[in-house]
């Protein structure tokens, strides 16, 4: 066969370049993104709670504005906007989404005829969509590590835990290619101990299990106060962490937690935009990265829906805490360690297996193609494409998105796009409305 060309695959070993024949054109492929950290909901509030309402705003005054905007919600404004996110995130490169779900009842607190109709919604619109979903319906119990009932606002978010269990066993019954469905613990706050145990006991032994945890540092000092331990060290020596487990933020950490969650398997899911967006803090990348820390990111409260915002800044936030550059690099020496973007793409393809609950066989068939007239890839080269690609702006550089062998998105569009924003506009003048 006469060549002029070839096709390359990125793969953590390094390119892999099959021959073409002459004419064709050439294409790099990645690996897809998995978002491990999903509110699909507060897409619709991103940019809404940019005003200052107190001069010490943090996460705990932005939380009243979600509470607020989350009481707007039904089963048919969640899937229109659901549907919307999932088609950015395909557009943008995720291929599959953990959805950390709380929003299961109507506002009041009772529950739907079915009482798996907000998780269905999210359910049809992956599906419709063709993201890769494993949906992780939100234990939640109590309003602080006191136990006390929960708000009124918070009313909608709550079950006890045999209804919860029997929720679990409703939506499992939907899994398959496509959909996995696992365990989600909101918080050490949210789900006293004696529950946790219960539920861990009940679930089957490879769920996955999620859970928020050390997010704030009033939150740290709150469960000290409670349980005497920081929340990381409290869970590690409670619990059999473990790799079906990721922790979500875990930002404030010290070095017995960063090296007691390396050691236990379980994954970090670092949102470093919705992090700087709440004035959370830094997670310390290079400290766990040393400890052989799996890791993985998500866009949380969607003020961005882009991995490659999430990866860069997840990179610039250390360089502005250390004053260095380069800063998650490999240790090794093999001869690809020196590459930041290539470092950053092997960590969040190697957590994806264990934290999303899909096999590394599957996820080997969620592919993005890059768009070879994209500017800033011009002349690029098999040593600097992928660190051109997450370090070069913010046009989107992706023209086609595969998953699970299907195509989705050509030409950086969904193949939905327009009736999908039509639905979405619909269901923003509802919301809206209030």
């Amino acid at each position: 066969m006469t060549t002029s060309d070839s096709c390359a695959t990125w793969t953590p070993d390094g390119w892999q370049r099959v021959a073409v024949p002459a004419g064709t054109h050439a294409r790099r492929r990645v690996p897809g993104i998995a978002n491990l950290h999903s509110h699909a909901f507060q897409r619709a509030m991103a940019g809404m709670a940019e005003r200052q309402t107190d001069p010490a705003d943090s996460f705990w005054t932005w939380r009243e504005t979600m509470y607020r905007f989350a009481a707007r919600f039904t089963p048919e404004t969640l899937h229109a906007v659901a549907s919307q996110l999932y088609a950015e995130m395909l557009e943008a490169g995720y291929t599959s989404v953990c959805e950390f779900h709380y929003l299961h009842h109507a506002p009041d607190g009772r529950s739907y005829a079915d009482p798996a109709a907000m998780s269905r919604a999210l359910i049809a619109a992956a599906r419709e969509t063709g993201i890769r979903m494993t949906l992780l319906p939100v234990l939640y119990m109590t309003g602080g590590f006191d136990e006390r009932p929960l708000g009124e606002r918070q009313r909608r978010f709550g079950h006890e835990v045999d209804a919860y269990l029997r929720l679990l066993d409703t939506l499992r019954a939907d899994s398959d290619a496509m959909l996995r469905v696992g365990c989600c613990l909101h918080s050490l706050r949210a789900v006293p101990a004696g529950p946790m145990r219960e539920v861990l006991a009940a679930i089957p032994a490879d769920s996955r299990v999620h859970i928020h945890i050390a997010e704030q540092t009033a939150e740290v000092d709150d469960c000290v106060a409670a349980r005497g331990a920081r929340p990381v060290r409290w869970l590690l020596g409670n619990t059999e962490v473990d790799e079906r487990w990721t922790l979500v933020h875990a930002t404030h950490l010290d070095e017995d937690e960063v090296r007691g969650i390396a050691a236990s398997g379980a994954t970090v899911a670092i949102c470093t935009t919705t992090e700087a967006n709440l004035g959370d803090g830094l997670f310390p990348l290079r400290d766990y990265l040393d400890a052989g820390g799996a890791w993985g990111v998500g866009s949380d409260s969607h003020i961005s829906v882009s991995p490659v915002e999430e990866l860069r800044w997840l990179e610039y936030g250390q360089r502005l805490i250390t004053r260095r550059r380069n800063i998650a690099v490999g240790r090794g020496d093999e001869a690809h360690a020196a590459s930041v973007g290539e470092a950053l793409l092997r960590g969040v393809v190697a957590s994806a297996p264990a934290s999303t609950g899909f096999s590394a066989e599957a996820l080997a068939g969620d592919r993005l193609t890059l768009d070879a007239n994209a500017p800033i890839l011009a002349g690029a080269s098999d040593e600097d494409c992928i660190d051109r690609w997450l370090f070069s702006g913010n046009r989107n550089a992706i023209d086609t998105v595969e998953v699970g062998g299907e195509v989705v998105v050509s030409g950086g569009r969904h193949h939905k796009r327009d009736e999908i924003a039509a639905g979405y506009a619909d269901a923003m003048r509802r919301l809206m409305a209030g």
